[in-house]
């Protein structure tokens, strides 16, 4: 399941989502969170779906169909992740894929910043992983996160916050693209090449879709990461130049390469 927001322009959000969970042979269900108009030049609206009416997605879909995975995205308003905290426990979900989603590579908030507060407290204990970038980790630490180092030290901030793993990515990082996860006791690093592009549309979405389906699938979760670096590498090298900025990622070519 994925729990996001509706990307007009398809490189992000639900719609990359479902993508990558079908192409990896998942059967993708979804709640969405709000509407967006965006394209590859940025965020121009964004129409937050009601509170009540996210209920009524998850009730849905969770009493029926269940999930063996979730991953959240974009959730904006405090109210939808208490929401999403409830049936979270309710349904006994552990496996779950926290993308702290708060700012939009063009710059347009996507997380309400009084919903932050909320995201830290009642979401995170419950998350089996907690997938930030380098920008994320330090607003949601108070740390400056640009080295190894820096991520090392928000990493453990974030793990006080969490019984599950963190996942620091690396992908701004000069240097080679190195993520850096922690389970509290140690640290191992996934690394990845450094791909020149501009084209990075919707990575994030991507990277922790697959890491859910992989997960979802019976994997171990360290096995799920490996997968997922080795998936979101090959999308990322076949970035689509489409639109008048920054194209999304191609996650089609874990089959075309």
């Amino acid at each position: 399941m994925t729990i996001a927001g509706s990307d007009s322009g398809g490189g992000a959000g639900i719609q990359a989502d479902l993508k990558v969970i079908a192409l990896l042979g998942g059967y993708g269900i979804s709640v969405i969170t709000a509407l967006t108009a965006q394209n590859t030049l940025g965020v121009q609206g964004i129409l937050p779906v009601p509170p009540s009416f996210v209920k009524k997605q998850l009730q849905s879909v969770l009493s029926d169909i269940g999930a063996d995975a979730v991953k959240t995205g974009m959730l904006v308003q405090a109210e939808i992740i208490s929401l999403v905290t409830q049936m979270v426990k309710k349904f006994k979900i552990s496996k779950l894929v926290l993308d702290p989603v708060m700012i939009s590579e063009s710059g347009h908030r996507l997380l309400e910043r009084k919903a932050v507060q909320s995201l830290k407290d009642e979401l995170f204990p419950c998350a089996g992983l907690i997938t930030p970038n380098l920008s994320e980790a330090s607003f949601l630490t108070g740390l400056p996160v640009q080295t190894l180092s820096d991520m090392k030290k928000a990493a453990r901030a974030l793990k006080e916050k969490t019984q599950g793993n963190v996942l620091i990515k690396g992908g701004h990082l000069s240097g080679a693209a190195v993520d850096l996860f922690f389970d509290g006791a140690s640290f191992l690093k996934f690394s990845g090449p450094r791909i020149r592009t501009r084209n990075t549309h919707g990575t994030g979405c991507t990277f922790s879709a697959a890491i859910a389906t992989f997960w979802g699938q019976g994997l171990s979760l360290i096995d799920a990461l490996e997968k997922a670096k080795e998936f979101i590498t090959k999308a990322i090298t076949g970035d689509q130049p489409i639109g008048h900025g920054r194209g999304p990622t191609d996650p089609y070519a874990w089959f075309e390469n």
